[in-house]
């Protein structure tokens, strides 16, 4: 099982002068240090107008500062919004080229939908077009990546002349593909299409090996590729803040977790919110109802967290995107946090990942032969171009 570090620019009121800046600076150095243990995935949201919760706007900035802070990681969009009302096509496809070169071919093409009425409204999105606008914008922009030159397409939501879209990725026919999921429906569809599932539904190890089940056996059984390759990998988004001292690590990250999940619950589901005015995090203080997601998974002493891990890498899960900037976390104890689990944690799990990898390769190959089979591009065609 990999890890990841996730990047979400959590900025909660009240905003001193300088804040936002503190934020992207201490992300760089999160990072590379993160790099530098040996975690091997990075993942960044994008989200407009989400205050507080998400200050994330405009991720392939940063995600470019970040491939020039890193050597090995991974740098993945967590996920890029695909609706072409929200981010034009072609741009999409040249943002993803021009990351995939400054990294040396180390993105992953995170996709999603939309899913807050603010950001959906905010960019005149039906709910109802949200699916077949991503659907056709993936086709797309894949084959924009893919194909040299591109033959143009006129869609219903995509329409875009006959050109040659510049610069390609290192990564042919394109880097791979994943999609946002939040529930078991959204998993079967990225099954389906033959993409990663990016799972951010804070589930206990026994749902997830669940979850992890009925991925594959979608994915074997009924795939058909939305894109020109294909993903078959489930990551799942967990709580993290690790210290020697149990209370210490609670202090330190219950409260950001509370906030992270108080923040889904008020832009996904609750509202209303008015720009500007509301103060999300004067309401959280005020909702004594939460509580932390799945549990204090993933906050506590390396035991309990090696333990908890364990579980998760026993179920089946691919990765684990470890949640480690929230709320009001303190940088210094998120590199402490970090330091620990670099020590302690991450280096078995690097070493039983190799055998693991290797094992779940050879037993997809058909799998994965099969899917591509569906594919309509002569794929040896395209790694030449």
């Amino acid at each position: 099982m990999k890890f990841g570090v996730f990047f979400a620019f959590q900025l909660p009121r009240p905003w001193p002068d300088g804040y936002e800046q503190s934020a992207f600076d201490e992300a760089l150095e999160q990072v590379e240090y993160a790099d530098e243990i040996g975690i091997q995935h990075c993942w960044a949201q994008e989200h407009d107008f989400l205050e507080e919760y998400s200050h994330s706007a405009a991720p392939e900035v940063y995600l470019g500062a970040f491939t020039q802070r890193t050597k090995r990681m991974r740098i993945g969009h967590g996920i890029v919004h695909m609706p072409p009302r929200y981010n034009n096509t072609a741009r999409i496809a040249s943002r993803l080229g021009t990351l995939d070169v400054l990294s040396n071919g180390r993105v992953e093409w995170g996709t999603g939908e939309g899913g807050t009425r603010i950001e959906l409204g905010g960019y005149n999105i039906p709910y109802v077009e949200k699916r077949p606008m991503w659907q056709e914008s993936v086709r797309e922009c894949a084959n924009m990546m893919a194909r040299a030159p591109y033959k143009g397409h006129s869609g219903h939501f995509v329409n875009v002349g006959p050109a040659n879209i510049v610069p390609k990725p290192i990564q042919r026919p394109h880097p791979p593909l994943w999609i946002a999921c939040t529930n078991r429906a959204s998993l079967r569809h990225a099954a389906k299409a033959g993409a990663g599932a990016l799972t951010f539904a804070f589930i206990d190890a026994k749902e997830a090996k669940f979850w992890v089940e009925e991925y594959y056996e979608t994915f074997r059984n009924e795939c058909e590729p939305a894109a020109l390759s294909v993903n078959p990998n489930v990551a799942m988004l967990t709580q993290f803040m690790c210290h020697e001292d149990r209370e210490t690590a609670l202090r330190r990250g219950y409260e950001g977790a509370r906030f992270f999940a108080h923040g889904l619950a008020h832009y996904f589901r609750n509202g209303p919110h008015i720009p500007g005015r509301t103060n999300v995090w004067k309401e959280f203080l005020n909702d004594t109802s939460l509580e932390a997601m799945g549990g204090n998974y993933g906050l506590g002493t390396p035991e309990e967290i090696d333990e908890h891990f364990r579980a998760f890498e026993e179920a089946g899960v691919d990765q684990l995107i470890l949640l480690q900037q929230a709320g009001h976390y303190k940088h210094q104890h998120i590199m402490e946090s970090l330091a620990l689990f670099g020590r302690t944690i991450l280096p078995g799990y690097i070493e039983r990942d190799c055998e693991l990898s290797a094992q779940k390769a050879a037993e997809l190959a058909p799998h994965i032969e099969k899917a591509l089979s569906k594919i309509d591009i002569d794929l040896a065609s395209v790694a030449a171009q």
